[in-house]
């Protein structure tokens, strides 16, 4: 993996996080416990800080970014599933939420508890969505209300099968070079 110190800040990697070969996390990031960066994703916390809880997975090719700006940060909360290819910028997203491949969430929009941020979906700057709540389209809009029950058979559900995912790949790759 390429892990940067950019401006005499390290990023903090927690305890039996996984980061793939090809993923780079750069300066002024936080990665919790038991989480994973997947292959070509990017977090670079170059101009503002990135934290990301614990068991949250950043999937392959997805990028994590922060604007310049007075109190602008990247937060993503414990038990979170970011998909291939989605963006996140700015922005906050809380626990137990999943946020679908190839979508953007763009600055100072917050993602509330339990939500699900449909695949390919474009969530506006300072756009909130509420808990347990799905939202898709372009723009993206409310579609409806999610129960406790789909919320631990959907979201909950995938953040531990990644968990699983990364202890695996940590434990039991091996990079061969042809």
């Amino acid at each position: 993996a390429m892990v940067v110190k950019l401006k005499g800040v390290a990023p903090q990697i927690g305890e039996r996080a996984f980061v793939a070969e090809t993923a780079a996390v750069i300066g002024d990031v936080r990665i919790g416990d038991d989480s994973s960066v997947w292959y070509s994703a990017v977090i670079r916390g170059d101009a503002g800080h990135i934290d990301i809880g614990s068991r949250v997975s950043i999937q392959d090719g997805a990028v994590i970014h922060c604007s310049t700006g007075d109190g602008l940060e990247t937060v993503i909360a414990d038990d979170v599933v970011v998909g291939h290819n989605a963006t996140i910028h700015s922005a906050r997203i809380e626990s137990h939420c999943l946020i679908g491949m190839g979508s953007t969430i763009l600055d100072k929009a917050h993602v509330g508890s339990g939500s699900i941020v449909a695949a390919g979906a474009l969530v506006l700057g300072k756009t909130e969505i509420g808990p347990n709540e799905l939202w898709g389209g372009v723009p993206a809009k409310f579609i409806k209300k999610i129960t406790p029950e789909a919320v631990e058979r959907t979201i909950d559900h995938g953040v531990n099968e990644y968990v699983t995912w990364a202890h695996a790949f940590a434990d039991e790759t091996e990079t061969i070079i042809a």
